[in-house]
């Protein structure tokens, strides 16, 4: 006799949000808290704890000793699969519909979950399939064809590189940041250099052709750029997958 499969749990909208949202914070090298948690999807901590259990007891995340919290292996398929879906519908709605960058984020999370995945796979193809979505971070199950990243904060005065990645942090934290880096033309493949500073405490003054721009130094840290040495590396060319865990505070891999 054959063995029968369990059938997965259904998920609410809800449970991929949250899904989500875990595996966008690991990504971006965090340790997910329940705190954090209620930080990124703006709801109450009491909220976050029920809603855990929940996930924890259908099999999507299992939470540590410490609370810190991670996605099952269920749990990442699903988020993998909410994460592909939001950013393709991102690229769609910036490249053929014209949305800027906020407009397409908040379209895209209300059209995600309406969406059929025959209807996304066709979508995908008509795109041609790209790699990322339109702030840099890779669709899952790409690969992105640049090397080493580093922290735009990190980067010399006088230096000049190429943006690559604007942090998920900025989608969900500072929606407003997002139309000044759009406004300066700081999006990835634009090329930016780092001036000298202009005095301000905790500012990077920088250029992007005719823009310039003063940039808080926690943004700085949010925006990727293409190490300037990368062109002396050995693995310059190797295809590596940027959407992490990459650790924002510090640079590291």
């Amino acid at each position: 006799m054959g063995t029968t499969s369990v059938p997965e749990p259904q998920r609410s909208n809800t449970a991929d949000r949250y899904l989500e949202t875990i595996y966008c914070l690991a990504g971006e090298g965090e340790t997910v808290r329940p705190s954090r948690i209620a930080e990124w999807l703006h709801v109450s901590a009491p909220t976050v704890s029920v809603t855990l259990q929940k996930l924890a007891h259908d099999g999507w995340i299992e939470v540590a000793s410490n609370r810190s919290v991670s996605l099952t292996t269920a749990g990442e398929s699903a988020a993998t699969a909410t994460v592909r879906r939001h950013r393709i519908l991102e690229r769609w709605l910036t490249d053929v519909l014209g949305f800027d960058w906020v407009a397409a984020h908040i379209e895209a999370d209300k059209l995600g979950a309406a969406m059929s995945d025959e209807v996304l796979n066709r979508l995908d193809e008509a795109l041609g399939q790209p790699t990322t979505c339109p702030h840099g971070n890779v669709i899952p199950g790409r690969e992105v064809t640049y090397g080493e990243l580093i922290s735009l904060a990190d980067l010399e005065p006088g230096k000049s590189t190429i943006v690559r990645r604007i942090s998920e942090i900025l989608e969900h934290e500072a929606l407003q940041v997002l139309y000044q880096l759009e406004a300066n033309d700081i999006r990835p493949g634009s090329t930016v250099e780092v001036s000298p500073g202009d005095g301000s405490v905790g500012a990077v003054a920088v250029s992007v052709g005719q823009h310039s721009a003063a940039l808080g130094i926690d943004t700085a840290r949010l925006i990727w750029v293409e190490a300037v040495d990368a062109e002396a590396r050995p693995d310059r060319g190797r295809r590596i997958v940027t959407n992490g865990p990459v650790d924002h505070r510090n640079g590291e891999r």
